[in-house]
Formats: C-alpha cells, sequence, structure tokens
C-alpha cells in the first residue's frame, strides 16, 4: 500500500492520526512511517512501513491504519447550500 503524506490515518482501536513523512533507518534502511497523534499530546511517533498497514484483529477495519476521506467544511457547505436552494418554475 502507498502511504500518503499528510494523510489522516484511523488507527484500528479508534484514534486519528496524521502522516508527517516517511524516513529510512540509518542502520537497517527499512522504511518507516513517522506520524503523529490528532488528540492529546500530539505525540510524535515512528513505526516500520510495513507493520503501519499489518492486518488486524478488528470488526472495525482491515488493517492497523487505514487512510481516511476527510471532505472539508466548505465542501460540506457548498452541497448543503445547493440542496436548500428554492427551486424555481
Amino acid at each position: 500500500m502507498e502511504i500518503k503524506i499528510h494523510g489522516v490515518y484511523r488507527h484500528y482501536k479508534g484514534d486519528l492520526y496524521i502522516v508527517e513523512d516517511v524516513a529510512t533507518h540509518s542502520e537497517t534502511l527499512e522504511t518507516m512511517v513517522v506520524y503523529r497523534a490528532l488528540y492529546g499530546d500530539n505525540k510524535l511517533w515512528v513505526r516500520p512501513a510495513k507493520m503501519f498497514f499489518d492486518e488486524v484483529d478488528s470488526n472495525l477495519q482491515k488493517h492497523r491504519f487505514e487512510l481516511q476521506f476527510i471532505k472539508s467544511v466548505k465542501e460540506k457547505n457548498k452541497m448543503h447550500k445547493r440542496l436548500k436552494r428554492p427551486r424555481v418554475l
């Protein structure tokens, strides 16, 4: 799976995180995902990329982290305004 930089991901336990970047481990050259919690103290975390998308035993989602498709408030407001316009006959 491809990692989207600045993408918002949901952890299988429910919290949201933003991927800050992808890094390379200096000793093993393993690809690492650098991500930040979108709650609490916004702690920064690092996890091997292959673990980031591990399959998990959860009824809520298939992978440890899954990309979320979040619409902007502006998009929601535009849609809402279009739906509220009176029809002219």
